[in-house]
């Protein structure tokens, strides 16, 4: 049976603070693993720069705000959100989806709060039960809150055009705002009026630019970040720290970084375009502006250049683009030979896949998947399996071989798209196509075989005709 996103993440949530209760919604089954309790809120991802460039972009709202929970009294600041989702799936049994994508997370919670007073939470919620096959009291009911329900989605949709208005308008004023007062950042000329005199002087005279001022919103705030980032003696660009201003003012020169880094999810709030649309990034968004302009009768394909997938190793950061490298790294470096437990298990695609998520998950828990010891460091783990030899050393198939597994640690999880059924089965494969029988023409008399071809009967009869 097909299960939504939002469903599988509420699945990977609660199997994760509950994976000793079977749960069942619809005719769906999962049955987790006596592996103790973990602590991932949601699945993790690969960092794709040196910089941490995974975060999902959240929208500009007041930081001091409480978010309040949809059920009690409990409440926490915004920016400690994840305490208070963690609050609503243990105390409440309730998850709601996609919560970065939510443009004004306190208002939502008030909202939804109200309407659970008006009616009971199943009347909005997907219910999932847990522990149906078994006794009448230790059954329980968890519930997902996603924008499936077309109140919900109203409402997000809602907040995003009140926050869209709000940027906005808050850019209007900075455009019209004849008080600016600033100074450069790198020759400390002083700049008063307004915002566009700045930063056009820094773009023709230094040579970095942040866009057009137009199209920058919360400029002082943005402002002052790149300000503190050179006071603190960091690149702009690559994010490295040097000794001092001189030596940060080279490198910044020679190696061409007076710009910022447009992977770094930090400064994607300054720019209007990441307010747009609901959940789109301002690649994306401009992803869909180009596309639209492209001509398709002159599609020219010549300078396309394909981007491999980068694989990460299970047990270290090493990352390689080609996956003969990462398992020839995890055999030599680590010890670790997937294809050898591939063959010598018998294991089958979807095996392979839960291994490597279970292997994945203890090992960013520091926990021995060999013998469930849990240590305080990754350096401290790496050591105890190589030194135990427990990195070949895996536990009864039941233990990993359970539904849960099916959920990658990672999102981006490379080493998942490489995997494939056993040798022996792309043997048959290969087999197959070799029994396919080849007959081959009869050309043993050319002249007699061009006298009868169909083709020259064609042309012939095309002669006659014309």
């Amino acid at each position: 049976m097909y299960i939504s996103w939002y469903m599988q993440h509420f699945l990977y949530l609660f199997m994760t603070f509950f994976p000793h209760c079977s749960l069942v919604w619809s005719n769906v089954c999962v049955v987790p693993s006596l592996s103790g309790q973990d602590s991932i809120l949601e699945p993790l991802s690969f960092p794709e720069q040196t910089i941490d460039s995974s975060n999902t972009f959240v929208p500009q709202c007041p930081r001091n705000e409480l978010l309040v929970c949809l059920f009690c009294s409990e409440s926490t600041p915004l920016l400690q959100k994840d305490v208070l989702l963690k609050h609503l799936l243990l105390e409440h049994k309730l998850v709601i989806a996609d919560v970065k994508l939510i443009a004004d997370l306190p208002k939502y919670m008030l909202y939804w709060k109200g309407r659970f007073l008006e009616q009971p939470v199943k009347d909005f919620c997907s219910v999932i039960k847990t522990n149906s096959t078994g006794p009448v009291e230790k059954q329980e009911n968890y519930f997902l809150l996603c924008d499936v329900l077309p109140e919900d989605q109203i409402l997000r949709e809602k907040l995003q055009q009140k926050r869209l208005e709000e940027v906005l308008e808050q850019q209007q004023k900075e455009r019209d705002d004849s008080s600016f007062h600033r100074l450069c950042m790198f020759c400390s000329e002083e700049f008063t009026g307004n915002r566009s005199s700045l930063l056009n002087h820094m773009a023709r005279e230094h040579s970095f630019s942040i866009g057009l001022p137009d199209n920058i919103v919360y400029c002082n705030e943005f402002l002052d970040t790149l300000q503190s980032k050179l006071d603190n003696l960091q690149c702009l660009y690559c994010e490295k720290i040097f000794r001092d201003k001189t030596t940060l003012k080279d490198h910044m020169r020679k190696k061409a970084h007076r710009r910022i880094n447009a992977n770094n999810r930090e400064y994607d709030r300054f720019y209007v375009i990441n307010y747009l649309e609901l959940g789109k990034t301002w690649e994306e968004v401009q992803s869909e502006d180009d596309r639209e302009l492209v001509d398709d009768e002159n599609d020219d394909w010549s300078d396309w250049q394909s981007h491999p997938v980068s694989a990460v190793c299970l047990f270290c950061d090493h990352q390689s683009d080609t996956m003969d490298h990462i398992y020839t790294h995890m055999k030599e470096a680590h010890g670790f030979d997937l294809h050898s437990l591939k063959t010598e298990l018998n294991l089958k695609f979807y095996q392979q896949v839960k291994l490597v998520n279970f292997i994945r998950r203890h090992i960013h828990q520091n926990r021995c998947y060999g013998c469930q010891e849990n240590f305080d460091s990754r350096a401290d783990i790496l050591h105890h399996i190589m030194a135990k030899s427990h990195v070949m050393k895996l536990p009864e198939m039941s233990i990993w071989d359970q539904p849960q597994y099916f959920f990658p640690t990672y999102e981006n999880d490379a080493l998942l798209c490489t995997l494939s059924d056993s040798d022996e089965d792309e043997r048959d494969e290969t087999n197959r196509s070799e029994d396919i029988p080849v007959i081959a023409e009869d050309i043993s008399n050319l002249k007699i075989l061009k006298q009868t071809s169909v083709l020259n009967q064609l042309l012939k009869h095309r002669g006659s005709t014309c």
